[in-house]
């Protein structure tokens, strides 16, 4: 998952510096896994996330991870607070 960039400039004409910028809880899902195994039946969890969904989540969700440079946050389908309707 990578997060969406919030807007630099309020609604009013103010620009936010970056060190008064607070980490966006929306975020693009780039990739899913199979999704989480039953341990009594062994059948894969169908996922109701899929790749190209906006979604929110937690402040603290996931873990932070960086990848070719760029910074991503992988997480558990739980951790998904809602899917943004575009």
């Amino acid at each position: 998952m990578k997060r969406v960039e919030e807007e630099a400039k309020t609604k009013g004409g103010i620009i936010i510096p970056d060190t008064a910028k607070e980490k966006p809880q929306e975020g693009q899902v780039l990739a899913v896994g199979p999704g989480a195994r039953d341990e009594k039946t062994g059948n894969r969890a169908a996922l109701d996330v899929k790749v190209g969904d906006k979604i929110l989540f937690g402040k603290w969700s996931g873990s932070e991870v960086k990848i070719d440079g760029e910074d991503l946050i992988i997480m558990k389908e739980s951790d998904i607070l809602g899917i943004v309707e575009a």
